[in-house]
Parts: structure tokens; sequence; C-alpha cells
């Protein structure tokens, strides 16, 4: 329920000092959203439930007090208590820093201009370079349209794949199979978010319509893969695109151990953060 997710939001808020994420999504897989309840073979009704969901937990948020009256909602409900019926109420506890930074990754167009009109900043993530800038573009131009002039960028956050090795055949001969495992099982989703030379999407007419491989992911840019600079070089070339970017999320390979995992991260910490003007980088050496 939207106000019992915002009070364990405030209370995570509070506990934690502030160090905690607010991110929604509207969901993909059957079993998981219709088991709760919500619609989602009928993509409008999943919309619109989510929609209503997202607008009572930003006024859990954002008003000292509150009613709301949807479709699917009506807080307080209409009904006699103590005598009187109750018109309002409030959300205790609320969080402690205001207002709340909510993320949601952008699926699909639909969503965009939804984000745009409650605020809401953007994840975008294991895109081709094609279908990245169609997003940002759209992002930005809906933000616009509902009174957020920001930069182009700006309020988002892109992630793509990252695997550090002396060469690029080696990192990709390491990822290659559990990514290309992965997408065996990610594919027919529709999360294949590469375009190809005519600016097609994957899966459309006349597009390719086969499981990616690593080596497709590298030539699209959602994957870098090799030594720091080769990284740091590809990164750069995307920022160098949009003036408002400023944060990365890193896709990790999937199927490393946790040993492998930490170097990864170490090395990365070391070599490619510092290369970035606004990255701070702070490194315990390991005990």
């Amino acid at each position: 329920h939207p106000i019992r997710l915002a009070e364990d939001y405030a209370m995570a808020d509070i506990v934690t000092d502030g160090r905690v994420v607010m991110g929604v999504g509207r969901g993909y897989h059957t079993r998981e959203v219709e088991t709760f309840g919500a619609p989602l073979l009928d993509a409008n009704a999943n919309r619109e439930f989510f929609e209503e969901q997202l607008e009572l937990l930003l006024k859990c948020f954002n008003e000292e007090s509150f009613s709301h009256k949807g479709k699917y909602y009506t807080c307080p409900p209409e009904v006699p208590y103590r005598g009187y019926t109750l018109k309002e109420i409030t959300c205790i506890p609320r969080p402690k820093y205001l207002p709340v930074e909510v993320w949601m990754p952008i699926a699909s167009g639909k969503t965009i201009d939804m984000m745009a009109k409650y605020g809401l900043k953007a994840m975008v993530t294991l895109n081709g370079e094609k279908i990245l800038d169609d997003v940002i573009r759209a992002f930005h131009d809906a933000c616009h349209k509902h009174g957020r002039p920001i930069a182009l960028g700006e309020d988002m956050i892109w992630g793509a794949g990252v695997y550090l090795a002396d060469t690029e055949e080696e990192a990709i001969r390491k990822v290659e199979p559990s990514h290309d495992e992965r997408y065996k099982w990610f594919a027919p989703f529709g999360f294949v978010r590469y375009a190809d030379e005519q600016g097609r999407t994957w899966g459309t007419p006349g597009a390719p319509s086969r499981v990616p491989s690593l080596r497709d992911g590298v030539q699209q840019k959602a994957w870098f893969c090799g030594p720091p600079s080769h990284v740091i070089e590809g990164i750069k070339s995307i920022e160098a695109k949009y003036p408002g970017l400023e944060h990365f999320m890193v896709h990790w390979a999937e199927g490393l151990s946790p040993r492998e995992f930490k170097e990864q991260l170490r090395w990365f910490a070391r070599e490619v953060m510092p290369a970035f003007g606004g990255a701070q980088v702070q490194i315990r050496a390991a005990e």
C-alpha cells in the first residue's frame, strides 16, 4: 500500500540519516505484479493503477495532511469515526529530508511523460547508444513540457556494463558466458535496447531479432570491457554529448565471485573514477 511504503521509507530515511534512495517501478513479471493484486496483463490499467499509487505516495511525503479520492484509493475512507467523518490524514513518520528524490527506470516511452509530470528522476541502463539518445531527448522534452527546464541529461542516471581486464579480448572472454546466458532469459521480456544501422530497434520489423551477444553490447556502447583507459574513453564519449548528465551507474557482470567483484570494484574506484572531475574517491586498504 502506498501509505505503508511511505512510512517504511520515512523510517529508513530517519534511521540511515538520509542514506536511502527511493526508487519505484511498474514491474514486468506477471507472477509478481498480479500476485500483489495489481494488473499487468492490461497495460493501460497497470499504468493507471501505478500513477494513482504514485500520486498518493507523493502526498504522504510532501503534505502535512492530505486526503485522496481516486479510482483505486480513498484516504481517509468515508466512514464514521468516533462520531465524525475524518476529512484528512497525516503520514507518521515523515521523511527527515525533503523533498524526497524518487528514481524510476525508463522501460517504455509511455512512462516518460508521467515521470516528468510528477518530478521523478530517470534511470536508463544497458541501452545502445542510439536508443539512449532517443530516451534522453524524450525525457528532456517531457520535462520542459511540464515546467522543468532541465539541461540535456539532467535528472538522469545512465548505466552501462563494465568489466576491467588488461585487454578487451580478455574481458570479453571472462564475461561472455554469463552475459549471453542471462540474455537468453532477459531478451524475451523485450529488454534488448539496441538499434541497427538504420536506427530500428532490435525486435521490430527489419531489425535483428536474435538474442544479443556481449560483442553486440560492446559495439552498441552498452558495455565497456577492457583496460581502465578504454573504459574511461567509452564513458566520456557518452558524457560529452549530454551537458546535464552527472550520474553513472555501473552494471557489473553476472556470475562474479565475491572476491572477483571486490577486485573489480577496487580497480574501478582507483583507476576509472579519478578520471571524472566530480568523483570523490576514498579507498580503504583491504584488511
